[in-house]
């Protein structure tokens, strides 16, 4: 375990969000434990390949894991609005159905729906 590989981690489970790699390069920057792109995405590489953070595709982001005890199939639910981002486990009974008839077999599930969290629906009208 790195300095720079636990750091990373720990700005993750302490943003509570969804974050680029350069804000955590910037993080890891201003703590003077380096500024190479490199070493913010071999410290997040390494921690999504151990299952404790998760790349989310759509906003190029990365989130640490609500479930790392478990092995899951993921929703990412992203508010158009805000930019937060909720995980939940999905339920990938169709998925495995749909692979099933075409002999595709799934070993990972990963949904990226937009939308609106609750605390931003009020405040925008469709």
């Amino acid at each position: 375990m790195t300095p720079v590989r636990l750091r990373a981690l720990e700005i993750l489970l302490e943003e509570h969000a969804a974050m680029g790699a350069y804000d955590v390069l910037a993080r890891l920057n201003c703590e003077g434990l380096g500024s190479k792109p490199p070493l913010a995405y071999r410290a997040l590489g390494f921690w999504v390949d151990q299952g404790f953070v998760h790349r989310i595709e759509r906003l190029n982001a990365f989130i640490a894991c609500a479930y790392p005890q478990d092995a899951h199939n993921l929703v990412f639910m992203i508010c158009r609005c805000c930019g937060t981002v909720a995980e939940a486990q999905a339920q990938s009974g169709k998925f495995v159905q749909s692979a099933a008839q075409t002999g595709f077999q799934i070993e990972q599930t990963v949904i990226e729906p937009e939308g609106l969290c609750p605390s931003c629906q009020p405040q925008v009208q469709p």
